[in-house]
């Protein structure tokens, strides 16, 4: 299932390769324009990024920063990472090596989403 809700504030999102890929996103903003939630971006499925995918994931962090939720971008293949650093998204969106890690540190940093971690590097 592309999209999931993984509790009452976190959804999970398994991002297929494009044109998938706008089609989830469009999705997951309408359901974000329903409801305030965390979002974990699985990416492992996607070889790359285009002009489109990219302002889909721009418009969809603006959306959340206004609600004070997280987006968080996991499991980043080597070609789709390069995209990120060499347009400079490296720095504004947050990253984690895998859907679990990312649930974790949303757990573990609470439901406030108080905490920010723009810009972390690709572990």
């Amino acid at each position: 299932m592309p999209i999931q809700n993984w509790s009452d504030q976190i959804i999970v999102v398994e991002l297929a390769d494009d044109p998938a890929f706008s089609d989830e996103t469009t999705v997951l903003s309408e359901m974000l324009a329903e409801r305030q939630a965390h979002v974990v971006m699985n990416l492992a499925e996607v070889s790359f990024l285009n002009s489109s995918n990219i302002a889909k994931l721009l418009r969809l962090r603006k959306q959340m920063t206004g609600s004070s939720r997280r987006l968080i971008l996991c499991s980043i293949g080597n070609l789709v990472w390069s995209e990120f650093t060499v347009t400079g998204l490296d720095k504004i969106f947050e990253f984690s090596n895998d859907i679990t890690t990312a649930l974790a540190t949303l757990q573990l940093d609470g439901s406030s989403g108080a905490k920010n971690h723009k810009g972390k590097n690709k572990p």
